[in-house]
Formats: C-alpha cells, structure tokens, sequence
C-alpha cells in the first residue's frame, strides 16, 4: 500500500501523462523528430551526435523527453550536456510535465541525474513536489543533484526539506545541503554549519564556513574564531573572509586581530546591513594590504596563501618562448632573459624556495602534453625543494618560435611544434587528480589550491572551447572544491581565465604582455 503522499503524485503524473499524450497527439510527429529517430544511432563521432541533439532544440513537443532522456544512461559526457542543454529551453508546460514524468520513471541513476541537471538549467517552476521524493533515493549523487536542483528553483519553501541533509554521512550530500541552503538565504543552515566547523572533512568544514559568510549572523562569529584558532592552512583565509562578510571589519586571516576584536564587542555587537557594509568595505580598502599576510603563507605573483597543499601548473607551450613586452613590469627580478618562460620559471623557483616545511607540493608542466614533477604531493624539505627548483630550471618551451627554422629544414621531429600546443584540459584534469575513465569520489583529494599560469587560450587537447573547458573543469571540481588561481603572461584568453579563477573561488592576475 502506498503512503497518501505517493499515492497522490502517482495520481497526479497520471493526469499529466494524460495531458501530455493529448498534446503530443495533437501536434504530432514534426520532420525533425522523425529524422532524429530514424538517423542518431547511426551516428558514431561525437561532434556528430551533439549536433544531432541541438537540432532539437526550439521543439516543443513532449517526445523530445521521451527520446533524450533514456540517452543520459548511454552516450558520452558531452553528449549528455547537450541534452541537458535542449531539455532546459522549454517555453511551454506540456513538455516540462513531460521531464518530472520521465524523471519519476527513471530507474537509471545517469537518466535521473541528466534530467534533474536540465530542471535546474531550466529553473522550470511548479515541480518541487515531484522532485522532493527523490531526497531518499538510494544513490547519493542522485539525493546531491535533487538538492542542487531545489535550490537552484529558488523556493525557500523547500529549505525544511534539505535541512536533514546536512546530516548525511555521504559528505557530496552533507556539501550540497549546506550550499543550498545558504543559497536559499534559510536560517536552517546556521546550526549544521555550525556543527559542521569540526568535521573531519575539510571540504565540508570549508562547505559550512561559506554558508555561515552567506547567511549573516552574529552567532556565528564566535565559533568562527574559535575555528580559525585551531586551523591550518587554506581553510585560516576561507573564515577570515566568512568573518569579514558578517561582520564587514577586514582582519583577513589575523587571528589574533578577530580575538581582540571579539573581547571587545562579543555581547553588543550588530550585524551591519548591506549599505552599512559599503561604507565600511570602502573606508578599509585603503588599509586592508597590512592584514592580507600571514606568517608562512605561500605568495605566487602577488597571491597569497595559507594554504599546505599547493600544485603549481604552468604552461610551457611555444609561445612561451616569446619575449616580454612590459619590461618594466619585471624589473629587478634577475631574469636569465626576458623570454616568458624564463620569467616564471625565475619566479615560481623564488615561491619554491620560500615554501615551509610543513607544506606539501607538486608542479605540473604542460603543452600538447602532461608533464608532472612528482606524482603526487610531497613535503617542502630541502631535498625536495633542490628537487624541484632543478626540474624547473631545465625547462623549456617545446616547439616555440626559435624551432620554426628546422620545421622549415625539414626536421619537423626535431623541431616538434606539434608538442608545443596548449592542452589546457589535460593540465587541470591532471592537477584536480581526474584519471580517464575512473569514477572515484571527487572530495578523497588532500590538495586544496592551485596556481595555474598561462599565455595562451586551449588549443589542444579532449576539450578545446573555453566553454567547453570550463564545464569541465566545474564539474571535477564540485566535489573536491579546491581553489583555483589563474595568472596570465603575454596573449591570453583573458575572459577564460578571469572565468576559471571566479568560478573556483581564485584570484586573477594579468601580468601584462
């Protein structure tokens, strides 16, 4: 026997089915449906298949359901995208009713997942009730996609539901509760992530200090201090910014400065309204420099870290063998020559050099192809630190400017402009510890920050669009939430870059040309 409250959603997809059908009888089959049903499973590219999809887009009958969604459980990732992406432009209900049916249905957790992934692009509203039972499926990244897919719906109303996540054991789950409800503005979300400040996980304890620095209250700075007490590394400057949210002072990550500052108002303080903030946040912008340090942190090319997990990636494709234009930019700084590589080469030996012992590292050099120092992170002590700033210095970049004469001769092998692209993909993926093929829990990663430098947009690799690398990119690092800087040198893909920084929680810097 079934509870009322399935009973009467089984009712009502029953009437929608019926209402569905009755459109779908009424429009009938267009030439475009029938082409695709008669010609996408003969095709074997992807290229192909993704264009075969994207045709749909601009139908509206409720069969488009009925003939992509199944395809979420068969075709490749970006196959999947563009499905996602032609389910998440309905202008009208019948196909829209058509998506929660199909959902409801799905007994695949890929289909499931795909469907609620094209909900939430869409933000098609009305179908929280029918999503809601999904919250106790029995396959965690299926109850972390419904989550996401509530909150990006925009109904607070749904925050009562997606609170008893915040106790999953699952810790993609537990992450997805806190972000949603921080994303929905609900109090429900300050006590777990309060809780939350002393988990074993560091991605849940940095999940729980953003959500505290979204939903503003004064309860919370107590128990954010006490936390950055005891803290190490990246997570000191992610509750210095959560603390500077509510309370609009800027001690970044001086513990000690919060400490006093608590004596002092713990008691009578008030949370300053957003206008209130403004004027605090101009006024202190001209002093803030002299809290942005802390005693042991990791700086690379004027951004600085806390953070004891640090991969740096930089590109040595062949335009890096291009000189500088902005010479004055870098004076002083003791170059070999004003080629780009030797640049950051110079520089990233400096950071190697300065790194404490307690921090762990790995560099990362790429082109056309992967190059890592170590595989994986290891200790700053001396011997590692020689290690690495040896590996560094024999760099070089592959197939630059200065190899065109032996292509030109002839010696296309010696010269291996083709190694000299930039497989921007490969970098990130290797850097976020993505292997091919390889499905593992995307949080089981120790590292929590990454430089990433480069001159030049994606021009080789599985993904080579900006868009196309960076969905990438966000999707592997949902899970790990590691933060990403990007720093640029000569001609880039500024757009690109600024994106992957803002999208990873990084800082950008252009060094100029």
């Amino acid at each position: 026997m079934k509870p009322p409250f399935f009973a009467g959603l089984a009712a009502l997809l029953l009437a929608l089915l019926g209402t569905v059908a009755g459109s779908a009888q009424a429009t009938g089959d267009d030439e475009i449906l029938l082409e695709f049903k008669r010609y996408f499973r003969k095709y074997k590219d992807t290229p192909t298949r993704i264009e075969a999809v994207l045709a749909l887009e601009g139908s509206e009958s409720p069969e488009v359901v009925a003939l992509l969604a199944p395809l979420f459980d068969v075709v490749e990732p970006e196959v999947a995208f563009a499905c996602a992406r032609v389910l998440a432009r309905f202008k009208t209900r019948p196909p829209v009713d058509r998506l929660l049916i199909e959902l409801v249905a799905a007994t695949s957790s890929d289909v499931k997942a795909g469907l609620l992934r094209a909900i939430a692009q869409g933000r098609y509203a009305g179908i929280q009730a029918g999503i809601l039972p999904l919250l106790a499926d029995g396959d965690w990244d299926v109850r972390r996609r419904v989550i996401q897919t509530l909150a990006a719906l925009g109904d607070p109303s749904v925050a009562a539901a997606i609170a008893p996540a915040c106790a999953e054991t699952e810790v993609g789950v537990r992450c997805a509760a806190l972000e949603a409800l921080a994303e929905l503005r609900s109090q429900l979300v300050l006590a777990p992530a309060r809780a939350d400040l002393d988990h074993d996980s560091w991605q849940v304890r940095a999940t729980a200090v953003a959500a505290l620095g979204r939903v503003r209250h004064v309860d919370s700075i107590g128990p954010l201090i006490e936390r950055m007490a005891i803290e190490e590394g990246r997570l000191i400057g992610d509750i210095g910014a959560a603390l500077g949210k509510i309370s609009g002072r800027e001690f970044g990550p001086r513990v000690d400065a919060w400490q006093s500052f608590w004596k002092t108002f713990q008691g009578r303080f008030q949370i300053p309204t957003d206008e209130e903030l403004t004027k605090l946040r101009a006024l202190q912008a001209q002093r803030k420099a002299e809290y942005e340090g802390l005693p042991g942190a990791v700086a690379y090319h004027g951004i600085a870290t806390p953070s004891q997990s640090i991969v740096f990636v930089i590109d040595v494709s062949g335009s890096m063998e291009q000189e500088v234009v902005s010479k004055e930019r870098f004076q002083g700084g003791d170059y070999p020559s004003w080629k780009r590589i030797d640049v950051i080469k110079t520089e990233l030996i400096k950071t190697l050099r300065t790194l404490e012992s307690y921090v762990e590292f790995n560099v990362i050099a790429f082109a056309t192809d992967v190059k890592p120092w170590k595989k994986t992170l290891v200790k700053a002590n001396p011997l590692n630190k020689s290690s690495a700033e040896a590996w560094v210095a024999r760099l070089e970049a592959i197939g630059g400017a200065s190899k065109e004469d032996l292509a030109r001769a002839g010696l296309v092998g010696a010269a291996n402009l083709e190694g000299g692209k930039t497989n921007t993909y490969a970098a990130m993926m290797a850097a976020l510890g993505v292997e091919e093929g390889k499905e593992v829990r995307g949080y089981e990663i120790e590292l929590d920050t990454i430089f990433f430098l480069s001159d030049g947009r994606p021009s080789h690799g599985k993904f080579i669009e900006p868009d196309d690398v960076l969905r990438e990119i966000r999707a592997a690092n949902e899970l790990r939430k590691v933060v990403i800087h990007t720093i640029t040198l000569g001609e880039f893909e500024k757009d690109f870059m600024e994106r992957l920084a803002a999208e990873n929680g990084g800082t950008f810097v252009d060094l100029g040309h």
